[in-house]
């Protein structure tokens, strides 16, 4: 793959080349494990502090939340600490900066059962495999955690190096936001199956309050998840959606993010809106510039990460689609967060296969990257 960033025009057959080179990096990858759903913030120290979840295969029992610290702006980390590891399936480590820089990480833990693995065929995962987890999630330790099923947060007062358990809360793929009023509002899923639901807390230790449901327009043929939240500086709150299809196929050519929007705190909400960027999860940023930048992952081929922006969080420009990547080996990808180190100059984290061997379906490792790309002028 060239090295430069592609500006690529939607169904268009050209595409203008911004000379500007990205910088790709590996930061995780451990031939054993699968390694995915990074989130990001800044801490109130300036340190960067990376989430995402390590496991032994997508679907295993046995995942464990895991945090990497920068304090140069990514050029150097610090060794991969497992920070929430239950005796269940620990997995979607959100984060989200409250005020005074408190950072919370919302964790959804998984209770898995039997039955669930017998009914995955052979094309899943090896048989072996299967019938060692359906072991394993009957042990005296598993079952004794079966009460810890669902969505807890857990908070650090430190940058991200030490945390504590603080209770239930929604569950959130990349985390929430401050708001300019300093409350606090989330994105959930897995609450409801088709639709996502909107919380709204008045600080991190305030009850979680449910202010909008937002269903799908097109079920029982799709469905609305990983939802990610901003406020523009105007004060315009926008939620970005993943629709995935119904039967599930992460690679149909019509999976476009939707979207909705609030211009007063999210008392009310726009009806949802579908945008041109084919792909997900969503993850958004607001740029020092005021504009909000969305990144996201193609499944289609050519696999890989993307990136688009929009002056006022409604409108974007299908014709300017950022490719940040597009070599990777299969469709097993994405979740793509991003920070911006500097004006213009954005670090984003995802996770994709180094190389995979297409006769080999059961190789599910994976790895962390960095980009470190510059904003087209």
């Amino acid at each position: 793959m060239s090295r430069l960033l592609l500006i690529t025009a939607l169904g268009c057959l050209g595409s203008i080349r911004a000379f500007a080179e990205p910088e790709h990096r590996e930061l995780y990858h451990d031939p054993e494990v699968y390694s995915a759903w990074p989130a990001i913030v800044r801490a109130a120290n300036g340190d960067l502090v990376l989430s995402f979840i390590r496991t032994e295969q997508h679907m295993s029992p046995d995942g464990a939340v895991t945090v990497m610290r920068s304090p140069d702006n990514g050029k150097t980390w610090t060794e991969p600490v497992d920070v929430v590891d239950t005796p269940i399936d620990d997995r979607e480590g959100g984060l989200t900066v409250a005020p005074g820089g408190e950072l919370l990480l919302h964790v959804r833990s998984v209770f898995w059962e039997p039955d669930t693995y017998d009914a995955l065929g052979p094309e899943a995962y090896p048989r072996p495999m299967l019938e060692r987890w359906m072991e394993e999630v009957v042990q005296p330790g598993y079952l004794a955690a079966a009460d810890w099923n669902g969505s807890h947060v857990y908070s650090s007062t430190d940058h991200g190096v030490t945390w504590e358990h603080v209770g239930w809360g929604p569950d959130s793929i990349h985390g929430g936001i401050t708001l300019q009023d300093g409350s606090l509002m989330i994105g959930a899923y897995r609450e409801l199956r088709d639709s996502i639901k909107v919380h709204h807390a008045a600080n991190s230790r305030a009850e979680w309050r449910h202010i909008h449901t937002q269903e799908a327009p097109s079920a029982p043929h799709l469905r609305f998840g990983e939802p990610h939240i901003a406020q523009m500086p105007s004060g315009r709150i926008v939620i970005m959606m993943r629709a995935t299809a119904r039967p599930y196929d992460d690679q149909r050519h019509d999976l476009f993010l939707w979207q909705i929007y609030s211009d007063d705190n999210g008392r009310t909400w726009s009806p949802p809106i579908p945008t041109p960027m084919l792909g997900f999860p969503p993850h958004l940023l607001v740029l020092s510039d005021g504009r909000l930048l969305c990144t996201y992952g193609r499944r289609t081929a050519p696999f890989g990460q993307r990136a688009m922006i929009s002056e006022d969080g409604i409108t974007w420009n299908h014709a300017a689609e950022i490719t940040l990547r597009d070599d990777a080996p299969n469709h097993d990808l994405g979740y793509p967060v991003s920070v911006e180190t500097a004006p213009g100059e954005i670090l984003t984290f995802y996770y994709q296969k180094p190389d995979w061997n297409p006769e080999n379906k059961h190789d599910h490792t994976t790895a962390i990257y960095q980009t470190r790309w510059t904003l087209p002028e």
